[in-house]
């Protein structure tokens, strides 16, 4: 089998906790290393826009050495609605806290994709010591993003994209450039609330990470795809060159090609985790 090679499926542990007096639907998938071998450091995630556990749960399986934490956001998936607007570094403090209340007290490697990139890199900005690695997927600085084609954005601005499977099907293409894995992609989505959907919109308004990306320090992977029209490579060119320890790598496919494509990233994604993570090591020295 070859190295990063899916293994046979994991159940992740999903429980709804209490976090900073917010419910939260959580998942975390136990580390499963070869025979002598001792589980890598974990891995906190940070999904999509709109986009629930299941879309990403297939990523577990090509991640077997280490734990993998997600969660829901507030209105997706399982997580009640928001009562409140909230903002990047609030969601990132709540992530924090998470690990803490699931017993994570040591580094773990953070990694997010579109949406969640922003917020994986308010959360490595927040929380340096607590970073290993950092892997940016498909995403951008905030308001400085290089926008992609219009009639995209606009397919994507639209809630049907998620509450609607039948617009998914139709517009899956346009949407994430990419026909691999349509009907897959479709059957795992659980559409977000009216209220979660536009309070996620909403989180990052204004937002950008441009004045901190060159403070942040540890290792970072930019991945990008090929064909990406929601978030062009340019995007991924602007935060490594911003970021002091990132380096780019582009792939095959659209928007989506972590879960349609992962055969072509998920191996740079496992080759990179492998390093040595010498930035993480003069950040605890400095401790």
């Amino acid at each position: 089998m070859p190295k990063s090679a899916p293994i046979k499926p994991r159940a992740p542990n999903i429980q709804t906790l209490s976090v900073g007096g917010r419910p939260l639907r959580v998942a975390v998938w136990t580390a499963a290393p070869a025979a002598g071998k001792s589980p890598a450091r974990p891995l906190l995630f940070f999904n999509g826009i709109g986009a629930n556990i299941e879309l990403m749960a297939p990523l577990a399986d090509w991640l077997p050495d280490r734990d993998l934490i997600t969660f829901d956001m507030p209105g997706v998936g399982g997580s009640p609605s928001p009562r409140f607007p909230y903002r990047p570094w609030t969601m990132a403090l709540r992530a924090a806290r998470l690990l803490d209340k699931l017993g994570y007290d040591g580094q773990v490697d953070v990694m997010g994709v579109s949406w969640g990139g922003g917020m994986a890199q308010q959360f490595a900005f927040q929380n340096p010591r607590r970073v290993g690695k950092l892997i940016l997927a498909a995403t951008a600085a905030g308001v400085f993003m290089v926008p992609g084609d219009p009639k995209v954005l606009s397919k994507m601005a639209s809630p049907r994209r998620y509450i609607d499977p039948n617009y998914m099907r139709a517009n899956f293409q346009t949407l994430y450039g990419d026909a691999m894995g349509t009907s897959d992609h479709v059957s795992r989505l659980q559409p977000p609330t009216q209220r979660g959907y536009l309070y996620q919109l909403g989180a990052m308004v204004g937002w950008t990470s441009v004045p901190f990306l060159p403070f942040i320090k540890q290792k970072t992977l930019v991945l990008m795809g090929a064909d990406d029209k929601i978030v062009p490579v340019v995007n991924g060119r602007l935060l490594a060159s911003l970021i002091p320890n990132a380096r780019l790598e582009i792939v095959a496919g659209g928007h989506l090609f972590l879960v349609a494509r992962p055969e072509a990233s998920i191996p740079l994604v496992n080759a990179f985790l492998a390093e040595p993570d010498a930035a993480g090591d003069q950040l605890k020295k400095a401790a």
